[in-house]
Order: structure tokens, then C-alpha cells, then sequence
């Protein structure tokens, strides 16, 4: 009975999926009704793989748009800011001064003099492709050098006496950290003033990238504005237009194609697109945060018995290359939260350099709330041969938290942070600091998820072999 009750079932759910088909389909051909149904779905489809796959593209255009709204043209300058709430960038920090600008190749190559000392650098093109590393990461290692950073499809003689990145579109993000020593920050920007950029069709002059303070102004070098909308789509299409083709590319080209995005062309989406493409744009930009946020994979964690996550989830990859291809997950993780790659980025090893982990759960694994208090129990001493600092940044907008307070970071270099009888110390996080806890608490809004990063610079072994560990967030009633 059990049998003929099954096959039954069977016939009957094969019958009534043949009566939907049929439905749709005449002779095997589809019903007008049907073919718009796939042609939507298809163009849906389509839409969100593009959103996902350019967003680094759309995110960097953010950084260069940031720079031109405050009048700092390419190649022209370049900003210099001590990174704080007023400066809303993807996951900046304010341990480092930084200096970040366009350079346009479409004039020739250009130079990156760099002196000796405690720089940490790179340049990416405008997909946020990685063309080399500079200062300590870099192969000059920090004792200086000159940086030339030649334009896409050169195949002239290449100078001798440089260190030699290609860039494979012409607009490139230059990007530039001063380590401040000892705790010197405005020694530490002052520094990055020594840094030379300038087109190598003028090294016997050089006319030099002017260096521009930002530290006290605000700025938003984001694509937040854009990044759920037709605006998108729209700043994607300037870029595609204005950057040469790459056959690496070629078939996330034809998905753009398919949706009326092509270089060359102009992009006029009807009604029906232009809802299918800001559809697509929320449908991305959700997912891109679940995996930046809740990805299932169970290789984020930094740990096993804490809440702590890795950022970068392919070790040691400027571009989440692995055996089997590229790791989408770990694209849109990274690229949903911070900007610009290199390898040294994501290296899992003692030396010069950073590292940091994602926390944004509690003991019990609940995420943070930005109306509760917590606290962060810091053992000591952190595997730090520089420094440390733990930097909290609002979910939403992925940039330090904007308060009252107008501070986001607890720094070992700069904050008197006063440990425990035991040498730990404790951080809070909360509306309000605890009483007597002023100096070592960051404010946070209820109604707003906040996440933070933790920070090491220079690390030591112990930053990965298990034998350090920081505690998770301990929800303080």
C-alpha cells in the first residue's frame, strides 16, 4: 500500500508539473507569457552577478569621486588625513596617517619616490587589481626606492634603476601609510610629504603630485550613495566606457552587454530594466553583506573557541586565487567591507606588516548592539612589535562609528589604557562609558549594529599559533 501510495504521488506531481508546463509551453515553444517570465529572470540573474563582480570596480570609483569633490583632481594632488568619523571610508583606521590618489596612465607612466623609512604601500588599478607593493611590504623593504607604475599595453623600453608594477586600466589608486613612531602621528603625515609622485616624462624636473591636508574636513570616499540603485550601474558604465577592455574580463563584459552596459555605447535602460537593474543592485548588495557579516564557511574563524574572524580568507592572495580558481565568497567578503588588495594584506606570518580580525559577536554569538555595553578583555602583552588598536565601525555605512564622542579607536600607541591587577586590560564599548572606564570605552548609537577590527602591527608568532588570544565581547548589564 505504502508502494502504490508513493508511485501515486509520483504520477501525480509528474502530471500536474506536465499540466504547469504544458501551460507555458505549446509544442515545446514558449507562450508569450512565459518567454517574458525568463527573459526577467534571466536579465535578474544576470544583474546580480554583474553587481557582485564589479562592485571593487564601483567601490574604488567611490574613492576617486571623494578625492574630486573636494577638488583634489588627478594627478594634480593628493590627500593626507589622520583618518577619524568625519572621514567615511570602507573600514579606514586612525592609527596610521594615510595618503591616497589618482594618477591617470592615459599620459604616461608615472614615478613613486619613496625615501627609506616606516612606509607601508601600494597601487591598485581601477578594478582594484593589484600592481605592486611599496615601503616595507614592497621589494624596496623600506630602505626607499623609485616605484614606476607603467600604463596598460606598453611595450617600449622600460627604465632601468625602478621597481616596475603594470597597470592594466589608466586611472590608478595610489595608497600610502606612515607608521608613526612612537607615537608621533603629526611626524608620521609630515613624512608622507617626502614622498615624490610625478610623471616619469619629467624626472629630470619633476612635477610633482602636491600632497593636500584633509585631516580636519569631511569626506566620503564610498559608493554607499550609489551602491543600491540605478546610480550604480550608471558610475559602472563611465568606468567601462573610459578604461580599456581586458580579455580576463571578456564574459563579465557580456553580462554587462546583455544589460545594456557597453563600452562605447550609451546606456539607456527602458522602465523594465532600469527596475530589473535597481532590483538587482539591493539583491547584491545584501548578499555581498551577508558574506562580509554571516557567511556560513566555518575557515573564517580565527579561532575555534571565540567569536573572532578572519577578514581575508584566502591567505597570501592579492586577488582570492586558490587551486581550484577564485574564491567568490572571500571577493565580495573583503570587498564589502574594506578597499584595495595586495598580498601582504592577507599574510598569516610573524614580520613586518599588519593583520587584523573581524568582531562583531558577543559570548554568546548574538551580533553587537550598539544600545547595550560591552566589554573586551585584552590580554597582555599583545604579540605586537609595534602596536595595537581596536577601531569600531557602524554596520551600515562600514566607516567609523559617528558620535558625540567623535572617536572610534582605542590605540596602544596613543591612549593610556590602565590595566588590570592581572595585566589584562579592559575596553568598553557601549551608549555610555562606565564610571571611571572614560579613557578606555568608544561610544556607540542604539539602533545601529557596529562591528570592530582588531589590529596588530608587526606581529609576532604568538598572533597565530593559539598561544595569544583576545576575549569576546561580554555583554556588561
Amino acid at each position: 500500500m505504502m508502494r502504490f501510495l508513493f508511485v501515486v504521488s509520483v504520477m501525480l506531481l509528474a502530471s500536474a508539473f506536465a499540466l504547469a508546463q504544458d501551460s507555458s509551453f505549446k509544442g515545446g515553444f514558449p507562450s508569450p507569457e512565459a518567454a517574458q517570465k525568463a527573459r526577467d529572470a534571466a536579465d535578474y540573474e544576470r544583474a546580480v552577478t554583474a553587481y557582485r563582480f564589479w562592485y571593487p570596480t564601483v567601490s574604488l570609483e567611490g574613492i576617486f569621486n571623494g578625492n574630486r569633490e573636494q577638488g583634489i583632481n588627478d594627478n594634480e594632488a593628493m590627500p593626507i588625513l589622520l583618518a577619524g568619523p568625519r572621514h567615511v571610508g570602507f573600514t579606514l583606521n586612525s592609527d596610521t596617517p594615510y595618503a591616497g590618489g589618482v594618477i591617470d596612465l592615459s599620459y604616461g607612466a608615472y614615478v613613486v619616490e619613496v625615501p627609506p623609512g616606516p612606509f607601508i604601500g601600494l597601487a591598485n588599478d581601477h578594478h582594484q587589481g593589484w600592481i605592486l607593493d611599496i615601503g616595507l611590504p614592497g621589494p624596496d623593504k623600506g630602505k626607499g626606492g623609485k616605484h614606476l607604475i607603467m600604463p596598460p599595453g606598453y611595450v617600449g623600453k622600460v627604465p632601468e634603476g625602478y621597481y616596475v608594477g603594470a597597470s592594466s586600466s589608466n586611472k590608478v589608486l595610489i595608497a600610502l601609510r606612515s607608521l608613526p613612531i612612537k607615537g608621533d602621528a603629526k611626524g608620521a603625515a609630515d613624512a608622507l610629504k617626502s614622498v615624490k609622485i610625478y610623471p616619469l616624462s619629467t624626472a629630470d624636473d619633476p612635477k610633482l603630485v602636491k600632497m593636500i591636508d584633509m585631516t580636519e574636513k569631511k569626506m566620503d570616499s564610498t559608493p554607499l550613495r550609489w551602491e543600491d540603485n540605478i546610480l550604480y550601474w550608471e558610475k559602472l558604465r563611465a568606468v567601462i566606457d573610459a578604461e580599456p577592455l581586458q580579455e580576463k574580463f571578456l564574459p563579465m563584459y557580456g553580462l554587462l552587454s546583455a544589460l545594456g552596459i557597453e563600452k562605447g555605447k550609451p546606456f539607456a535602460p527602458d522602465a523594465r530594466m532600469k527596475a530589473i537593474l535597481e532590483r538587482a543592485a539591493k539583491a547584491g548588495r545584501d548578499q555581498m553583506l551577508v558574506s562580509a557579516f554571516d557567511t556560513a564557511r566555518t575557515d573564517k574563524l580565527a579561532w575555534k573557541d571565540h567569536k573572532w574572524e578572519w577578514i581575508g580568507l584566502v591567505p597570501e592572495s592579492a586577488q582570492f586565487e586558490t587551486s581550484n580558481g577564485i574564491d567568490l565568497e572571500a571577493r565580495d567578503r573583503w570587498f564589502a567591507q574594506a578597499i584595495v588588495t595586495s598580498p601582504a594584506m592577507f599574510r598569516r606570518k610573524e614580520g613586518a606588516g599588519s593583520l587584523y580580525w573581524l568582531g562583531h559577536r558577543d559570548t554568546s554569538g548574538a551580533f553587537v548592539d550598539g544600545g547595550k555595553t560591552y566589554k573586551l578583555t585584552v590580554p597582555t602583552p599583545v604579540p605586537a612589535n609595534l602596536f595595537w588598536s581596536v577601531t569600531i565601525y557602524d554596520a551600515a555605512t562600514r566607516s567609523q562609528v559617528q558620535t558625540a564622542q567623535d572617536k572610534a579607536a582605542l590605540r596602544s600607541l596613543y591612549e593610556k589604557l590602565t590595566p588590570n591587577a592581572d595585566g589584562t586590560i579592559d575596553l568598553y564599548f557601549g551608549p555610555k562609558a562606565p564610571v571611571g572606564k572614560e579613557g578606555q570605552w568608544i561610544q556607540t548609537t542604539p539602533g545601529r549594529g557596529w562591528f570592530s577590527y582588531f589590529r596588530i602591527y608587526g606581529p609576532k608568532d604568538a598572533a597565530f599559533n593559539g598561544s595569544w588570544k583576545p576575549g569576546d565581547f561580554e555583554e556588561v548589564k
